[in-house]
């Protein structure tokens, strides 16, 4: 019998997806502290990031094990299994898939043996040359079918930890991991927060453009390094710093040691402003929710309209919805309420409720929206079916007018670097205007707030952001389109013989 996965998303439509979060990591380094259960609250704390997976890898210092699953955190782990994994160091991971399918092959945190002992990794991010990570490991020495080469994911991250694992120096004498990865790193390109341990030591590297968040927090007893400031918050921890864009970290029992294989090119994404991060964590010395606040109240002054009641599509537009009515001096209220347990469901729904479709996880406020003129504020459109439904479902409940306004800029292209929008060709903003899609969607109107206003709440230069989904300036050079994609592994494993050496790297034996 299938298990269900338990996602917790704001896709209100079945079927519907909006943009897909990143994935969370988390690692900790505290001897006499029971390190997976911190890292299982760690996660818990970075749920939002990824919901397909979730693993924990323990290390007592002379042996790494690896506990990981489908489904949600609270799904994958139970006391028994926690109370399993002993040990002072340990690394965890919630997944979303951004390369390779979403299977317990790819969960992580990926585990390897090396000449050393082995190696254990998370991985946030995406990368973007993976077919060429691919025809280096297909291309690394595999004297007598050993494991370290041995591909059986389909992700970018396996394909990393398999050339970490396996480098030797000029000698052929084999490197540590710390060595591996100053080798290796600088290799990769596009956007990796790492979270990884070896037996006595806990490593974190981000990349050049810092395009994903990452965080150094201490503990009593230790060291704790995650996604966001939250996870920090919820085990305890005290904010030290973000890891630096292009920085290698490692702890262990002599202290911290930071270095660089790469020099700084900071891109942060402003994604994780809008969307993706939660509302009460900092990123680059900024609250998540005051720039969204910030963001709401841009967006009034750019695009009002005369209105009795802001209200928000719950909840990812909620902190921009209070802004816009801060901003606007238009009432905010509760239109709509949530049901906050309704994910996907093996259960399909008979034709009657398919059919009522966004009401299974919104109903509206009838006394509350009857007869106003309504302000609905969300964070994004991505096909427009969701706001589409929303907004038909506020008629149908009888409000007066309904004006969408969204607290970013119209979503034109795709992301590489670890969110999963639709397609650029599924991308509304991409066929019509913005009267048009308001046209669509059936609002009385519909406004973006500005590029630059966007930019401006969250008090980030603009050279230091990547803003690519909205105005397709991509800070890493991108390969040919064929050799990019979400099941880019997947596609040259099933072209068989005649594939390229990227898929002779996930067929080797």
């Amino acid at each position: 019998m299938p298990r269900g996965d338990g996602r917790l998303n704001h896709d209100l439509l079945p079927g519907e997806k909006g943009p897909q979060d990143a994935c969370g990591v988390f690692g900790v380094w505290a001897p006499g502290e029971e390190v997976a259960k911190l890292t299982y609250f760690g996660l818990y704390a970075l749920q939002h990031r990824g919901q397909e997976s979730a693993g924990i890898a323990v290390s007592n210092g002379s042996q790494i094990l690896v506990f990981k699953d489908m489904g949600l955190v609270s799904q994958v782990f139970d006391e028994t299994s926690l109370s399993s994994l002993q040990g002072h160091i340990a690394v965890g991971h919630a997944r979303y898939s951004t390369t390779g399918a979403s299977v317990w092959e790819n969960a992580q945190p990926i585990f390897r043996a090396t000449a050393h002992g082995s190696i254990a990794l998370g991985h946030n991010g995406n990368l973007v040359n993976t077919a060429e990570l691919a025809e280096m490991v297909a291309a690394l020495p595999n004297d007598n079918n050993s494991r370290s080469t041995r591909v059986a994911a389909t992700n970018d991250t396996d394909l990393l930890t398999a050339l970490l694992a396996a480098q030797v120096d000029d000698d052929g004498k084999p490197l540590t991991v710390e060595q591996a990865a100053h080798r290796v790193l600088p290799k990769a390109k596009g956007a990796f927060s790492l979270v990884f341990m070896d037996e006595h030591t806990l490593y974190a590297a981000r990349d050049p453009q810092g395009i994903r968040p990452l965080v150094l927090g201490r503990l009593e007893r230790g060291w704790v390094v995650a996604s966001e400031t939250a996870a920090l918050d919820i085990t305890g921890a005290t904010f030290v710093r973000e890891i630096e864009p292009g920085e290698f970290v490692a702890i262990d029992e002599n202290g911290l040691r930071a270095s660089r294989f790469a020099p700084a090119r900071p891109r942060g994404c402003v994604f994780e402003y809008v969307y993706l991060a939660r509302p009460d964590t900092d990123i680059a010395g900024r609250n998540v929710y005051l720039s969204r606040v910030e963001m709401g109240r841009r967006l009034a002054k750019e695009s009002p309209v005369e209105a009795d009641l802001v209200i928000a599509t719950p909840e990812s537009g909620t902190p921009a919805a209070i802004g816009y009515a801060e901003a606007s001096g238009i009432p905010f209220g509760n239109g709509l309420v949530k049901n906050s347990y309704v994910g996907r469901t093996f259960i399909q729904p008979s034709q009657t409720i398919r059919q009522l479709g966004i009401r299974l996880k919104l109903n509206p406020l009838k006394d509350v929206i009857k007869g106003k003129r309504l302000v609905v504020v969300d964070d994004s459109i991505v096909r427009g079916n969701t706001q589409r439904a929303l907004v038909r479902m506020l008629r149908e409940a009888g409000a007066a007018e309904v004006h969408v306004r969204i607290s970013s800029p119209p979503v034109k292209w795709p992301c590489f670097f670890g969110i999963d929008f639709a397609t650029r060709a599924e991308l509304i903003a991409n066929g019509m205007t913005i009267e048009e899609i308001g046209a669509s969607l059936g609002a009385d109107s519909l406004a973006y707030i500005s590029l630059g206003g966007m930019i401006e709440a969250t008090t980030i230069a603009k050279p230091n952001l990547c803003r690519a989904c909205f105005d397709g300036e991509y800070p890493v050079e991108l390969p040919d389109p064929e050799r990019l994609g979400k099941q880019l592994l997947e596609t040259e494993l099933a072209a068989g013989p005649a594939a390229p050496a990227a898929a002779d790297a996930v067929r080797r034996p």
